[in-house]
Formats: C-alpha cells, sequence, structure tokens
C-alpha cells in the first residue's frame, strides 16, 4: 500500500474518533436500495424464491469470507480457490460456479469490477463490514443486466452508537483486527459509522494475504421527508496466490505448499456512493442514487521452461518456472446514476404498487501486459498489449404489482437495457471500434396466499447477460446476439410458529448461452442449453434451544443442446463446474449467553470442462479436466457473551480434515484443511 493511502486511512479514522461522541439516538436506517426490501411481508410479495440472510446468521456461521455465506444457500454452489475468497466463484441454479452471470450489489451499487468490458470476479466484498445478505433468484426487473443467475445484494453495517474493538487469530498465523465506531446526534436524524479492517495470513499452502478493508458511511435528515447519505471505501489486498494448482501425485501425497509461490494477485479498490430518499407521501417514494468505483487489479505470474514440469525433492511433480514474468494488469472505473419512483395507486378499482426506474452506467477497463524478470519484477517496460475497453449503458424499466384479490397477486414487468461498446488500441491510431446493442425483458409474475401458512408464487421472464467486449469485438463472426434465456419457476413456501419452508421447481432456457471461460475471447453465439431443478429448504425451532435449518439442492439437468465449436462440448454434455446435488444443514444451540452451531455442507461430483473427460486431463491451455468427487464438510463455531459489553467466540473449520478437491483450473485447487480461530469484541 502506498504511503499517502495509509496517511489518509490514518486521517479518517482519526476524524471518526472523535466525531463519535456517545448519543441517545437510537441508529435510523440510512437511505439504500434493497433487493427483497424490509417489513415482514418483503418476502411474501416476491414472486420468486429469496433468501434472506441476517445478521445472526452472519455471526452462527462465524464466516472468513463472502463464499462461506452464500455456499449455505439454496440454489448457489461455490468453488473455492482459496479460504479468503480474493476471488470469487459463484453459480446460482446449475450455472457454472466460474462463469456467475447474476448481478452483485452493495446497498444497490454493482460492485463487480466489469460487467460489459471485463471479469466480474476480481472484486469480491469483505464479509467483515456486512450486516445481511440478500439473494433474489427469480424475476426481477428492477436490476440488470447481468442476472441470468438473479441478484445478490449485500447490506452493510451501520455501527453502533459508541466504539467497538474486535479481533481474531487462528491456522496459518492468520490475524484479523476491526475497528467499528458509530455516532449520531441527539435528536436522531444525523449518523455516522466507520468500520476498519487489518487482516493478514500465510494462508492454507502458504497463499498469504495482506489485506486492509476501511468503509465510512454518513446521513442526515433533510426536514421531515427527506434523507440523504454517503459512503466511502478503500480496499487493497495483496495475495500470493495464482491459478496455477496441484498436479495429482503431490495433490494424493497430501501435499500442502503453494503450487506458485512467486505469482501475486494485487487489488486496490476505492468507492463514493451518495443515495437520496424522498417521501414526497405516504404513497409516494422517489430514491436516487449516484455511484463512482474505481479498481486495479495487478496478476504477476511467472513462465514456464519448456518442458513446463518437473519433480522436486519429495518425488512429486511441480511447475518449471524460468525466471521471466509477465504482467497482466487491468484497471476499472465506473460511474453511475439510479433513480426509481415507487407509488401506490388504485388503478382498475385494486390496489397497486408501481415502480418506474432509470439507470445510466459508464464503464472503461485499461488492460496492459508487461514483461519483467525475476531480478527486476513488476517493472513496467513496454506493455506487450495496450488497450481500452469501454461501454455505455441506459436501462429503463417499470413493473406494477395487481393485488386482484386479498389472496392473489400478479406483477407484470419490462426491462429495456441499450448499450455501446467500445476497444481502442491505446498501441497505435487505429479507429475505435463500436458495437451497440438493445434488449428488451419482459416478465410476469404471481403470488397467491392458500391459507395462513402456505403461499403459492411463481414467474417467467427472460433474462440476458451482455457479451464482453472481446467476444464481440474482433472476433470472425459479428454477434447478433446477447447471452439470453428463459427462466421459468414455481414454488411454494409458508411458516407457522415453529416451522418455515421453501419449496421451487425452477427451469432456464437458455437459446443462446455462452462457453464459459471463452467470454471475452470468442464469438458469443455459442448454442442453446437447458438446466432444470429443484431446491427446498426446511428450518425448525424446537424451542429447547435447538434449531435446525436444512436445504438441498437437485438439478438434474445442466446440459448443453448441442455441438458446440469450442470448448469440447458435446450435445447431452453436463456445464462444467454444476454439481447436481449440494445441501447443508445447520444445528444450532443456545443456553443464556451460549450459542453454538454445526454446520454442515454436501457438494455432488461436477465436471471439470465441458467436455466432460472422467481422468485428470490437461488441455492445449493448460486448463485442467476431469470428474471431481463429492465432499462433505462440517464447521463448528460457538460464542459466549461474557457480559453486555464483552464476547468471546471460536471455530473450528473443516473439523474431520477432509481432503478434498475444491476446484479445478490449471491444476488442483485442494480445499483447505482443517483449521482453528480464536476471537474477542469489547464494546466501549
Amino acid at each position: 500500500m502506498s504511503k499517502n493511502k495509509f496517511v489518509v486511512k490514518t486521517l479518517v479514522i482519526s476524524m471518526a474518533a472523535a466525531m463519535a461522541a456517545p448519543v441517545l439516538a437510537d441508529t435510523k436506517q440510512l437511505p439504500r436500495i434493497d433487493v427483497v426490501g424490509q417489513g415482514q411481508d418483503a418476502v411474501a410479495k416476491q414472486s420468486s424464491a429469496v433468501s434472506v440472510i441476517t445478521k445472526d446468521e452472519i455471526e452462527r456461521s462465524q464466516p472468513r469470507s463472502t463464499e462461506d455465506v452464500l455456499k449455505r444457500v439454496p440454489g448457489v454452489y461455490v468453488k473455492g480457490e482459496e479460504e479468503s475468497a480474493v476471488v470469487v466463484n459463484v453459480g446460482i441454479r446449475g450455472l457454472p460456479a466460474s462463469d456467475y452471470k447474476t448481478m452483485v450489489l452493495e446497498d444497490g451499487v454493482p460492485v463487480q469490477p466489469g460487467i460489459f468490458v471485463g471479469n466480474s470476479r476480481y472484486y469480491n466484498p469483505r464479509i467483515q463490514r456486512m450486516d445481511g445478505v440478500e439473494v433474489h433468484k427469480g424475476a426481477t426487473h428492477r436490476y440488470g443486466p447481468n442476472t441470468i443467475g438473479g441478484v445478490i445484494n449485500y447490506i452493510t453495517k451501520t455501527p453502533d452508537d459508541g466504539f467497538a474493538v474486535s479481533g481474531k487469530v487462528g491456522s496459518w498465523n492468520t490475524r484479523e483486527g476491526i475497528l467499528e465506531i458509530g455516532g449520531s446526534n441527539s435528536s436522531g436524524d444525523a449518523f455516522f459509522g466507520l468500520i476498519y479492517t487489518k487482516a493478514d495470513s500465510d494462508g492454507f499452502q502458504n497463499k498469504g494475504y495482506d489485506m486492509e478493508d476501511l468503509m465510512v458511511k454518513a446521513g442526515t435528515a433533510i426536514g421531515d421527508d427527506q434523507m440523504i447519505s454517503v459512503k466511502f471505501s478503500q480496499y487493497s489486498n495483496d495475495a500470493n496466490i495464482s491459478y496455477r494448482g496441484l498436479f495429482p501425485d503431490a495433490y494424493k501425497a497430501g501435499a500442502t505448499f503453494n503450487p506458485a509461490p512467486d505469482d501475486y494477485f494485487l487489488t486496490e479498490r476505492t468507492a463514493f456512493d451518495i443515495n437520496h430518499e424522498w417521501d414526497i407521501s405516504d404513497d409516494v417514494k422517489l430514491q436516487t442514487l449516484v455511484y463512482w468505483s474505481e479498481m486495479s487489479r495487478d496478476y504477476w505470474r511467472f513462465g514456464l521452461k519448456d518442458p513446463v514440469t518437473t519433480i522436486n525433492s519429495a518425488g512429486q511433480t511441480v511447475w518449471n518456472y524460468n525466471d521471466t514474468v509477465q504482467g497482466n494488469n487491468r484497471s476499472f472505473e465506473r460511474k453511475g446514476f439510479d433513480t426509481r419512483l415507487s407509488f401506490n395507486h388504485g388503478g382498475f378499482g385494486i390496489k397497486n404498487q408501481a415502480e418506474l426506474g432509470l439507470t445510466l452506467m459508464n464503464e472503461e477497463m485499461t488492460d496492459v501486459t508487461v514483461q519483467a524478470n525475476r531480478a527486476t519484477p513488476r517493472n513496467s517496460g513496454a506493455p506487450s498489449r495496450n488497450r481500452l475497453d469501454s461501454a455505455d449503458s441506459l436501462a429503463v424499466y417499470g413493473q406494477n404489482r395487481f393485488e386482484v384479490t386479498e389472496r392473489l397477486a400478479l406483477t407484470v414487468g419490462l426491462r429495456m437495457e441499450s448499450y455501446e461498446q467500445r476497444r481502442n488500441d491505446l498501441r497505435n491510431a487505429d479507429p475505435t471500434d463500436k458495437f451497440s446493442n438493445t434488449e428488451f425483458m419482459p416478465g410476469l409474475g404471481a403470488t397467491y396466499q392458500l391459507n395462513a401458512q402456505a403461499q403459492l408464487f411463481g414467474s417467467v421472464y427472460r433474462a440476458f447477460s451482455p457479451p464482453l467486449v472481446g467476444s464481440v469485438i474482433g472476433s470472425n463472426d459479428t454477434p447478433t446476439e446477447a447471452e439470453k434465456s428463459l427462466n421459468m419457476e414455481f414454488g411454494v413456501r409458508g411458516a407457522n410458529q415453529a416451522l418455515s419452508y421453501e419449496l421451487t421447481a425452477f427451469q432456464m432456457d437458455f437459446s443462446n448461452q455462452i462457453d464459459p471461460g471463452i467470454s471475452g475471447i470468442s464469438s458469443p453465439n455459442e448454442g442453446s442449453a437447458l438446466v432444470q431443478g429443484i431446491e427446498a429448504a426446511l428450518g425448525y425451532d424446537f424451542n429447547n434451544g435447538f434449531t435446525l435449518d436444512a436445504n438441498l439442492t437437485w438439478i438434474p439437468t445442466a446440459e448443453y443442446s448441442e455441438d458446440r465449436a469450442s470448448g469440447g462440448a458435446k450435445k447431452g454434455n453436463r456445464f462444467e463446474n454444476s454439481p447436481e446435488i449440494t445441501a447443508n444443514l445447520a444445528l444450532g444451540y443456545s443456553l443464556g449467553a451460549l450459542q453454538t452451531a454445526l454446520l454442515v455442507n454436501h457438494t455432488g461430483e461436477f465436471y471439470g470442462n465441458a467436455a466432460n473427460v472422467e481422468a485428470l486431463t490437461v488441455n492445449s491451455t493448460g486448463n485442467w479436466g476431469g470428474k471431481v468427487d463429492a465432499y462433505t464438510t462440517a464447521d463448528l463455531t460457538a460464542s459466549y457473551k461474557v457480559n453486555k459489553q464483552f464476547n468471546v467466540f471460536g471455530a473450528v473449520k473443516n473439523l474431520t480434515d477432509e481432503r478434498y478437491v475444491a476446484g479445478l483450473r490449471q491444476g488442483i485447487y485442494a480445499g483447505p484443511e482443517r483449521s482453528f480461530e480464536l476471537g474477542a469484541k469489547y464494546k466501549f
């Protein structure tokens, strides 16, 4: 981290500590844009399956990263690459975990580095500053464009008034410290909050990292009916990780060394949001959001000799590195404006809730490749590639929820997304290449309240994800389509005093599905595909301190509908990184100040590539395929509230020390071994 950035953070934290005087007012919710919404009937108004992870559930699981939270959501599969999840791989409802096709937000703000211009996985928000997570897996016109798999919205904390410090130590020399500062004025209409996290670790397999994350929030009321808030965040992480993994003989021998000890993945991100909320009347609300972010991702990777493998002193196959290092360095910038008007009305003689919205966004990605050597690593010489990819997008949408009867409600919506993508090679004076497209996404949803304990819901809608710039500019065939699917689902959900449940059947019928791993390189016109499955969730409170939460996802069909020109996929082959079965079990127990939980996750077998080869093999690009065996892991967590101010907690992750393959890429990603954590938090 640069000296200037360290000084800025020190000043911000010092100013925050001075400003956060103890006050009497309760903290009020700062304005933000929610996906599911708040209130007891928020879920019941959704015509699709949704999951809302609460603050208590996050604390119970004591997660290292957002992946630890998401993998416990029905319908979600996480392909782990390293335990701190610097790079995230999430698949929803059978979509390949290396593909995403899911819109990721933080307080309603897009946080993926590139939606139209580059890889969306390079930034993963830190779980330490989250109060909740919303996962919307069905029809939504309010967000886009990347919504084939749905929407994930991380909800950030607003610290309570006063100070809190917490720390944690654990296996692999892991250390984490968190400072939280909150304050509000005596009238309760102005608020402030700060969360600063510093963490470092040697990491499993010596994949170490050094991470800092700062978030500052403030807000104030403007009169009786308006409120404005601002949020600033800054993140940096120097991670000793790589796309390269272990060879089979080393994995089977239990190797725990870093297969790419000199490779580094360096990330920095700064973001600023302004939220305004105006309650025009009891029935009309206007929300406006302005956001900006910039991010850099420098990936320094050492080259290989010929032959590319050698044998180490233990007799195991390892990569045979040379002294050259290549920097694949990308920087991103995003500017956006989002405004939405929601209102109740009495059209057609019934109750209605309507929303109209407009979004403007600009993205840029500078993609630079530089060469260096072991003596002068990260030396920016003359770039072998230097290009600027950019995009402008305009989206408008409208939806109306008709309360036809007290039991039946219909939701009709339409979203239009228009965008232009551009590529400029900065090494020469060639004119900028352009591609533009407009997509329309209609949808229909319904809910029907059978009785107090059961509600039927269903939806059908058209979803799409835009191809990246490299897919539509410079490819041999000028594409005419984005990635599109017709998504349908039908389910039932309900609850009584002790029991809650949800059961959903779903289908994604792709008219044009892109092979994961080639988007941004090849033409996106790949072909049709079909996904069909069922997800079920059950919760029960035994009223004696014990609680049980379980979910199961079964996706028997996630297949290509014809042969593909690239990736080796044949008709009927299953998507890569798409297990047929995933399941979770959480058994909790609380007794006074003590809370414990046993969390079990099962991931079924899956293929490492679209060719569906059975044995572990490597292709001409160095990427591995093969069938990965099913695995089951268990975590045990506990916390004890000594008093109102002091809390201690601990966890054992991978309790049974399961040895498993978490995923394949250029080698085997081994799942983290059994590890331990111990921490404490004190509120002043």
